[in-house]
């Protein structure tokens, strides 16, 4: 009987096994691959001499792709002719077309455009250096550029050296040895000859491997000599017990400077010159110019002849390029063509200024659709009056036998026997902000064309006490915001925190140019209490003059304060999300100011606060910042900062609260450059960079 059921008990579990062996299910795949394409042969060896063909063949482990070649793929010297660079399955070819220089050092750098075909990832840094001559160039400089004003890393662009030392040498000379940076703004520039150099970072928008005015450039102020510096690392092997069992040194050569700091700006150098002119409206003239300019055009009407003196009113930018002439005399605006003689600055030979004058003709006429809409307002119009007058017709028929209009029809004649705004236009006026506003906030009124006339007795502001409204005497009258644009006004009285006000501006109150009053306004406004805001208060290491600026979501300005005797304050914030943003304000006047080549004039210094200012109501923030205590490429904070590096679509996810330390581990720069961008970046970098290496 045991036999029995351990017979059974067998055929059970062999029927099991077969049950499963049996069965069909998908394949597993595998692991996901994460590995980059690797080199596996080239033609010519790397770093092979006297190379005479004219085809460089790389052959890797996989079938390759090539993306943005365009835009990461540069070859240093620069041939004159694009070399043809294609990928055939796992080999990537470059073919020069152009005969290739004697006993020169030729570098091919593929920056991350190499990629596998299947999960796209990167071969990042990947470069191929050989030389047609008895030696190849083996010295090399690294380093980062970051944008000047707002210290984004500049990705992909051009860093290149001279070693003609003359200043001309960047606008009319090729750069002699460049590459491109990386997607984190790194960069490094290898196979260089020893010698002195100038170090150049160019947006190279025309492909020419030189400065044109109009382009982003970067220059460092001191020279550059390439050396190297031999270190030791040890690498200790401990037994299973943990103790010493071999401790091994090895010798490596560092490529110095490694830590070049290239701040990147344009001069905004724009050519003097009329843009644009048209005549938008029947009462508008318009101009824009290609720069910014001291002073306004002078414009002297030629056709007609007969009009008055002072004719328009100026609308324009701060910068006086672009400009609306609001016509104020009827004849002109009715005039179909208007001819003027206009007297203006533009840039000649040598970027020199001259004046000269221009006959400018401006035409209007009216669009179909404009034609179509005024028609059909008129036929509304004489629809209505036609209307009302068949109503008042009725009613007095009924009233005659004692009689009245339905509801309906009483309610239709009262609609009709309204103003019709369209036959007693008014200038058309609003509040810049209305209802709950900041404390600090202006009372600031917008029209829809200049104001000729205000009458200060037409507008009242009144404060609420308990359930009564109290006049304010001392408010005062409108006034122009600013001589830019002559249809805003502002309200010159400062309204106290967690209070009601009303602004009433009587009928008639405002008088446009164009002889139109306003319509009655009144507008209530509560100012918040002290207690919906937070208070920021930093002491900074900053002597000279300087401005912060708060900064909201997408880096947009939300405040800017002086910095004094070292401190700054930014009162009533409300609560919310910053980030600030320092600059060293070398001429004083309160903005940020680019820099000159030609001057060897650097761009103002800019920095970051690292940190994200969460702030509360009813809160204070006092802080202190050591502006050069952060490294200046990590300073940026990661949820403004706009050029991220790129993530392969099957890159594992990182944390994004890296250390300065895990930044490091990730470099794949194989000069040894740090991320220790920090103090002075014009100076402290030059002063400290060998402590720095040792």
């Amino acid at each position: 009987m045991k036999r029995r059921w351990t017979y059974w008990l067998l055929m059970v579990a062999v029927g099991v096994v077969l049950a499963a062996c049996a069965s069909i299910g998908s394949p597993e795949g595998g692991p996901r691959d994460y590995i980059p394409p690797q080199v596996m042969k080239t033609s010519p060896e790397p770093n092979s001499l006297n190379f005479k063909g004219n085809k460089v063949e790389i052959t890797f482990d996989e079938i390759v792709n090539l993306k943005d070649q365009q835009k990461k793929v540069i070859i240093s010297p620069a041939p004159k002719t694009q070399p043809l660079i294609r990928t055939v399955g796992k080999k990537v070819t470059v073919e020069f077309r152009d005969p290739l220089e004697e006993n020169t050092t030729y570098v091919i750098d593929f920056s991350n455009a190499i990629e596998d075909n299947n999960e796209s990832n990167q071969l990042d840094g990947y470069t191929f250096a050989f030389s047609t001559g008895e030696t190849i160039d083996t010295l090399a400089v690294s380093g980062i550029v970051l944008r000047a004003n707002d210290l984004e890393p500049m990705q992909h662009v051009i860093v290149g050296i001279h070693s003609n030392l003359d200043d001309s040498a960047f606008t009319s000379l090729p750069l002699e040895r460049v590459c491109r940076t990386n997607d984190k703004g790194m960069f490094t520039l290898r196979n260089i000859k020893p010698g002195t150099y100038h170090v150049f970072a160019l947006n190279d928008v025309d492909g020419d491997y030189r400065m044109a005015r109009t382009e982003d450039i970067a220059f460092l102020d001191e020279l550059v000599v390439p050396t190297t510096s031999e270190f030791t690392s040890q690498d200790t092997i401990f037994t299973y017990d943990r103790r010493i069992d071999t401790v091994m040194e090895a010798t490596h050569t560092l490529y110095l400077p490694n830590d070049l700091l290239l701040c990147m700006f344009n001069e905004n150098y724009r050519s003097q010159y009329v843009k644009q002119t048209s005549r938008p409206e029947a009462n508008k003239l318009f101009m824009l110019f290609g720069a910014p300019s001291d002073s306004l055009p002078e414009l002297d009407v030629i056709k007609p002849a007969e009009h008055s003196d002072d004719w328009f009113r100026v609308e324009r930018t701060p910068a006086n390029d672009s400009i609306f002439y609001w016509i104020t005399d009827s004849a002109l605006i009715k005039t179909d063509t208007i001819i003027a003689a206009m007297t203006y600055q533009r840039i000649i030979d040598n970027d020199e200024l001259e004046q000269v004058t221009d006959t400018i003709r401006f035409g209007w006429r009216k669009s179909n659709s404009q034609i179509k809409e005024e028609e059909k307002k008129q036929k509304e119009r004489d629809e209505r009056a036609k209307r009302l007058a068949q109503l008042l017709e009725k009613q007095e028929n009924a009233a005659s036998q004692g009689k009245e209009l339905n509801e309906g029809e009483l309610e239709e004649l009262k609609e009709l026997q309204r103003p019709d705004p369209d036959a007693h236009p008014t200038v058309k006026m609003d509040l810049a902000k209305s209802g709950t506003i900041d404390v600090g906030d202006s009372i600031i009124l917008k029209f829809d064309a200049p104001i000729a006339h205000i009458d200060p007795k037409g507008v009242h502001l009144d404060i609420k006490r308990d359930t009564l409204w109290a006049p304010l005497i001392t408010a005062g009258t409108l006034r122009p915001v600013d001589d830019c644009n002559p249809m805003r006004y502002w309200l010159p009285f400062t309204m106290m925190p967690d209070s009601v006000y009303r602004l009433t501006i009587d009928s008639a109150a405002v008088t446009s140019v164009y002889g139109l009053p306003n319509a009655p306004l009144k507008k209530d406004l509560k100012v918040n209490g002290l207690e919906e805001y937070a208070n920021v208060y930093f002491s900074v290491n900053v002597k000279d003059s300087a401005f912060v600026e708060l900064l909201g979501s997408g880096e947009k300005v939300e405040r800017t304060v002086a910095v004094k005797n070292g401190a700054f304050e930014i009162l009533n914030v409300k609560p919310g999300s910053y980030y600030m943003r320092i600059t060293l304000d070398s001429n004083g006047n309160g903005k940020w100011d680019t820099g000159n080549y030609l001057n060897h004039l650097q761009p103002e210094e800019v920095y970051y606060y690292p940190k994200k200012l969460t702030l509360r109501r009813n809160w204070d923030l006092d802080e202190r910042w050591n502006i050069y205590e952060t490294a200046l490429d990590l300073q940026k904070h990661v949820d403004i900062k706009r050029n991220k590096p790129e993530q392969a679509k099957n890159k594992v996810e990182k944390k994004t609260d890296k250390t300065s330390e895990d930044e490091d581990e990730e470099n794949e720069f194989g000069t040894g450059i740090t991320n220790s961008y920090t103090g002075d970046k014009y100076n402290d970098s030059k002063r400290n960079r060998l402590g720095r290496v040792r």
